[in-house]
Parts: C-alpha cells; sequence; structure tokens
C-alpha cells in the first residue's frame, strides 16, 4: 500500500477555486434535473478554454488532423487540396507513415524547423537552430521540463525563482513539485501592472538570505493582468538578468493575443539579440510558446515548446538526456503546432477562408474586450487597468468593509467570498484575486472574455445586477 507521499507533492497548495469548480459541477446537474434558479444556465468563464466558452476551431487545423487521422479523407474529395498535401507531409513525416506512431523525443523534425522559420520570420531575421526546439505536450509541460533542469537543494541552496504577483496557480504548482521556491515579485497595479527592476532587486535582495534565486520567470503577455511589456521593458529585464546571472523564463503564449492600440509584441530572443553581443551571446534564455491560446484556442490538443538559448553544451546534453526519459509529445498536438507556426500563405486554397476565421477570431477578442471594460468602467466598487493582451480582465474589487468582514469569519478571502456568491446567485463561475496572488487589502476577478459575444454580453448583465445587488446589502 501507499502510505507516504513525496514531500514536494504535500507541498502543492490546493487550488482555491477547487470548491467554485465542485460548486458549478453540482449547480451544472441541479439544471440539468429540472431545478428552478434565477437563471437557465451556467456561464463559466473562469478558464481561458477558448473552445470550453463557445468559440469554434479553424477549419484548416481540423481538415489536416482528420485526414492524418483518417488518410481514406484524402481520396473523398472533401479537402481543399493544400490540407491535404499537408496531411500527406505531416504523415511521411511519422514513422510508419501514421500519426500512431511515436516520435523523435525533441519532437517531430520537419515540425522543429516549422518552428524555426516562424521564430526567424517572427524576430526579423534573429537566427533559430532546431536543435534548441524542444516540443511538449503544451507549454506547461515545457515550464516543468525547465524548471526540472533548474531545480537542486533544500535550504539555503535551494533553487528559487522570481514569479510574478498576479500569476497563475498552475505555475506555483509546478514551482512546488518541482522543489523550486518561489521568490514573488509584485506587478505595480497603479501603472497598467507595470513590471518594475526596482521591485526584481528588492526582492532578490530579501531573498539571497534563505534560497538560490536562480531564474526570473516573466509573462509577456501578462495573464492573468493582460499588461504588454514595451521594449524598453524588456531591455530592462534583461540588463538586470545578465547582471544578477539569472536564467530568463519567457512565457509568450499569449503572443498572438495583443490588442491594444498603443501595444505590439515583441519576443524576448529578439530584444536580446537586437542588445549586442554583450548580452546576446551569455543571457540564458528559455521562451515559451503554444497552440492552447491566442486565434487557435486548441487547448485540449496540448502542443506547445521551448526554444532554449546560450545554454551551455554539457546542459543541454543533460537537457537531451532528460528528455529522453521522457514518452514523446502527442503527435496531434505537433501537427496544430505545425500549423500555428506555418500557415495557409496568400495564394493558397485555404488562405481566404482561413484568414477570415483568424480574423473573426480577433476581431470578437477586440469587441469583447472593449465591452468588458466599458461596462466594468462603469460598476461601482470595481476599477480596471486597461487591458492591452491575452484573453483575460482581472478588475479590482474594492469590496464594503462588512463583506470583508464576513469572509473572515468564515475562514476565506473576500473575493472567494464574492465569487461563490456570484455562482449560486446569478449562474456565472469566475476566477477570485486569492487564486492568482494578490498585495494583501486587495481584492480581484479574474474572467476570460474569449467567448462568442452573446455569451459575454449575457454574463456580463449577470455580474453587473449581482454587483449591485452585494454592494447594498453590504453597505
Amino acid at each position: 500500500m501507499l502510505r507516504e507521499i513525496s514531500p514536494r507533492v504535500r507541498r502543492i497548495l490546493p487550488s482555491e477555486q477547487e470548491n467554485l469548480i465542485r460548486c458549478a459541477a453540482r449547480i451544472r446537474t441541479e439544471l440539468q434535473q429540472g431545478v428552478k434558479k434565477p437563471y437557465k444556465d451556467l456561464i463559466d468563464v473562469s478558464w481561458g478554454d477558448a473552445h470550453r466558452l463557445g468559440m469554434k476551431p479553424l477549419s484548416f487545423v481540423r481538415q489536416v488532423i482528420a485526414a492524418c487521422l483518417y488518410p481514406a479523407l484524402l481520396q473523398s474529395g472533401r479537402l481543399p487540396i493544400d490540407a491535404q498535401q499537408r496531411a500527406q507531409r505531416l504523415m511521411a513525416e511519422c514513422e510508419g507513415g501514421s500519426v500512431g506512431s511515436y516520435t523523435a523525443s525533441r519532437g517531430i523534425p520537419h515540425v522543429q524547423r516549422s518552428v524555426t522559420d516562424f521564430i526567424f520570420r517572427r524576430d526579423g531575421g534573429v537566427p533559430s537552430n532546431p536543435e534548441n526546439i524542444f516540443i511538449f505536450n503544451g507549454s506547461q509541460c515545457a515550464l516543468s521540463f525547465v524548471l526540472k533542469l533548474l531545480a537542486q537543494g533544500e535550504g539555503l541552496p535551494q533553487t528559487a525563482v522570481l514569479t510574478p504577483v498576479p500569476t497563475y496557480q498552475t505555475f506555483t504548482m509546478a514551482l512546488a513539485e518541482q522543489g523550486v521556491m518561489m521568490v514573488p515579485y509584485q506587478l505595480c497595479e497603479e501603472e497598467g501592472w507595470a513590471l518594475k527592476v526596482e521591485e526584481l532587486r528588492r526582492v532578490l535582495r530579501a531573498s539571497r538570505g534563505h534560497c538560490s534565486p536562480r531564474a526570473l520567470y516573466v509573462i509577456n503577455p501578462g495573464n492573468p493582468t493582460g499588461h504588454v511589456q514595451s521594449r524598453k521593458s524588456i531591455e530592462e529585464v534583461i540588463r538586470f538578468a545578465a547582471e544578477e546571472k539569472l536564467f530568463l523564463m519567457a512565457d509568450e503564449v499569449y503572443q498572438g493575443s495583443v490588442h491594444g492600440e498603443e501595444s505590439v509584441f515583441v519576443s524576448y530572443k529578439k530584444v536580446l539579440f537586437e542588445m549586442g553581443q554583450e548580452y546576446s551571446d551569455s543571457v540564458e534564455l528559455a521562451s515559451f510558446h503554444s497552440v492552447s491560446k491566442g486565434f487557435m484556442g486548441e487547448c485540449g490538443l496540448r502542443g506547445g515548446y521551448v526554444e532554449l538559448v546560450n545554454l551551455d553544451p554539457a546542459v543541454m546534453g543533460v537537457a537531451h538526456m532528460l528528455l529522453s526519459t521522457m514518452s514523446s509529445s502527442a503527435v496531434i498536438g505537433q501537427i496544430a503546432l505545425d500549423i500555428l507556426t506555418n500557415p495557409p500563405q496568400p495564394g493558397d486554397p485555404s488562405y481566404p477562408s482561413y484568414s477570415k476565421e483568424v480574423r473573426l477570431s480577433q476581431d470578437t477578442l477586440v469587441r469583447n474586450m472593449r465591452l468588458a471594460q466599458e461596462v466594468l468602467g462603469g460598476l461601482p466598487g470595481v476599477s480596471c487597468q486597461v487591458v492591452w493582451g491575452g484573453i483575460y480582465v482581472f478588475p479590482r474589487l474594492h469590496l464594503p468593509p462588512r463583506a470583508v468582514e464576513l469572509a473572515k469569519k468564515q475562514g476565506v478571502e473576500a473575493d472567494l467570498l464574492y465569487c461563490s456568491r456570484l455562482l449560486e446567485e446569478a449562474g456565472v463561475c469566475a476566477g477570485p484575486g486569492c487564486e492568482h496572488g494578490q498585495k494583501e487589502g486587495t481584492y480581484h476577478l479574474r474572467f476570460c472574455v474569449m467567448t462568442p459575444p452573446e455569451n459575454l454580453e449575457e454574463m456580463l448583465r449577470r455580474l453587473k445586477t449581482f454587483h449591485i445587488r452585494f454592494l447594498s446589502e453590504f453597505s
């Protein structure tokens, strides 16, 4: 019998949202059984899962995958010729011509080359080497892999990672699982959730007496905050990492979801290489991307990659060895990754429909984000920084003291109390700020806007009605 649990596993803290998820499941079952509620359905916007929220998959992605899974479709005459050709090419890259085969541990070489070509184009000609591309079942697996390379020691020599607050729960769980300490640095809410180097210096100095900070983790565009770093900000972070000899981990999975009029995504790698050899030859960097976010939204297909830059050859050797102990990533996710990084081009038969569907997805995100911020801006007791990227809104809740006191009596955070009531009374499931970390005495709400407009409109209508009633009750 299993009697002892690993101390690392025990250090993984349960999600604050687990009770909300269980409650949402109960409510959904009750609605199906005909139990009368003030609402006819449950709206769950707590997930960053576009398809779960009603967005449609891109046709070309599914056509290629369908043909790879069932090659008889290639003779059906129902698929565009370029979808057929892509499927045939990808199957030819698989052992035995089948997507049911294992692939090389780092991924299908053809897909690795697609990723490097994508990075080369994205970064304006900055070189990328397929040998530095490691493909995983999503970016979260890639993050855990890099943390495993970094992790060592207990106590003073224990590896630590400077981590933004707010952040998302699964990353903090991954830190605990790998035995890595989290050193939180606060993003500046009053300045649009800006990343301040002074804050990085402060927490680094404070942490060095009880752990060994070895890496700096950044999320750009931010999750859950939606901030987008400027080139100047990225340069400052790179200089700081170089001065302190910190390994940079750049989570850039929302790079295809920048929608602010004054914002543009610039990768950490591009800035690093444009800062000159003093930095481009020495700063160690891992950059992550995924098919789960942005216009593709293929969370369930599980495809992502990490590009490792400037690692010592001996460390790269260990990385290859470590990866060989794992099963290769899912081939279907690799196919989606190939399409993300090498989509249909002008002149291809599928290009008109593909570009139309991508544009619809992007337009929906922009429209929804503006609507959400407009509604939130008109609510008393709510303030929301402008969101420039990503798929979430993270407004601050200025809750009445009586509500805060009630939450304390119940042993929960006030925004968790708020979300519990929102779920029960309005049928809306959103994430509480305490799930993501926040300054003491502040409360927030996170919800995803990557959903059909009519869903968001109904969700915001319920939120507005509930919020005004909640304030009235506790004022």
